[in-house]
Parts: structure tokens; C-alpha cells; sequence
């Protein structure tokens, strides 16, 4: 599986063009914002876009998902249902953050755990990792040993558990039934800043490190 991140938003958020090098067939992961710059990238690697995925239902990630899907003619898959209430909010959370009106909308597909996503030839499992919103989803290629981990874990930290439905005894336990089983050398894309392995953050993140947790 290969990946382009691309920093969108305000708040720098990762949204990843990934693909499979085979058919050259694509997905974005969390287009938060920032359409014209994103398809630029897909056409600028002479990808094919069949799908749009998305981790959770805040706006930073989806808010550009429902335009995208639309000027791209392709469907809009994930989160968990658990995160509808995010996605009815929308208009709201365009208020409280500062960005333009973004209208509710509903996925083509919810996820569950255990659903697989084809990308091309290229296979993606689905994990449900409640905790920073109850519908949070990991999408993980155990061919290429990457997870897309949205806004459940970070280089030296944790999603934040102070919005409506987070729980933060849920989030340590979807990073470390869910997360760490995947292998230590998996490396992981953050919903924001730089990417890092499960091995550096199960010896050093500050609030889940092995030596923390027992």
C-alpha cells in the first residue's frame, strides 16, 4: 500500500491519499478539507479515486468527505454507526470551530470490526477503537504494516476524552487490545503530526507506555 499524506485544515490535519501500486486505484483517508488540493494530488499521480474512508465524525476529518464524494462520484465508507451523532452535528461543529457550513450527511457504509476494505488488490481491515468518539475506526494494512489510526494515538500522546461520548478508560483500552496486538513495527498515521511505530510508543508515549500500564 502507498500513501500520500496531505495537512489539511487549519489544524494541519493528515489526510492520506493511499493506493495500491498495482491497479493504481485510491482512497482518501479523512479529508478534512482543502478538495481542490487533494484531487490535484490524486491526479498528479495518475491515481484512479474509488472511495472515500473515514476514521470519526469530527469536522477536521470529515469535513470536506460529502463535496469530495460527490464531485469524485465515489461512496463515503466508515466510520462506526456510534459516530452518527457527530455527522448530524456537522452544521454545529462548523460554528464552534470556526469552519464554512459543512451539512449533515450520512456514509454510503457504516463499519464494524472485522470488516475488510479493497483498495485495488490491496486489503485494509477495519477495528473499532472507541474512546476519543464511540465510533472511531482503525484502518491497518497488515501487508504493508501501516495503520491509519485517526485521532486514537499520536507520537507521544493520546486523543483527547473530553468530548460528548469519549471515554478515556475505552481509548487506553482500544490502544492496547486493538493497537498493539498489530505488531510493534507497525508504523502508524496520526490524525495529526508525524508519524511514529507502536514499539516507540509502547516504550516511550507518557500514557501508555508499557512501563505505565503494568
Amino acid at each position: 500500500m502507498k500513501y500520500q499524506i496531505i495537512p489539511v485544515t487549519p489544524f494541519q490535519q493528515n489526510c492520506s491519499v493511499i493506493w495500491c501500486k498495482q491497479t493504481l486505484e485510491a482512497a482518501i483517508v479523512d479529508p478534512g478539507g482543502d478538495i481542490d488540493r487533494i484531487l490535484k494530488e490524486v491526479e498528479k499521480l495518475g491515481l484512479t479515486l474509488s472511495k472515500v474512508l473515514l476514521t470519526h465524525g469530527h469536522i477536521d476529518h470529515v469535513g470536506a468527505a460529502y463535496d469530495l464524494s460527490q464531485q469524485a462520484n465515489v461512496p463515503i465508507i466508515g466510520p462506526h454507526k456510534a459516530d452518527s451523532f457527530w455527522l448530524e452535528s456537522l452544521p454545529a461543529q462548523s460554528k464552534n470551530f470556526g469552519f464554512p457550513l459543512v451539512n449533515a450527511f450520512e456514509p454510503s457504509i457504516y463499519l464494524e470490526e472485522g470488516d475488510e476494505v479493497q483498495v485495488g488488490e490491496q486489503t485494509l481491515s477495519v477495528l473499532h477503537c472507541p474512546g476519543h468518539t464511540p465510533g472511531h475506526v482503525v484502518f491497518f494494512s497488515s501487508t504493508s504494516k501501516i495503520a491509519w489510526v485517526g485521532d486514537v494515538l499520536f507520537r507521544s500522546s493520546i486523543g483527547r476524552t473530553d468530548f460528548p461520548q469519549s471515554n478515556h478508560q475505552d481509548l487506553i483500552k482500544s490502544i492496547t487490545t486493538k493497537l498493539w496486538p498489530l505488531g510493534d513495527q507497525t508504523q502508524f498515521i496520526p490524525g495529526h503530526g508525524p508519524m511514529s511505530t507502536f514499539a516507540e510508543e509502547r516504550q516511550h508515549n507518557p500514557f501508555v507506555a508499557d512501563q505505565l500500564l503494568g
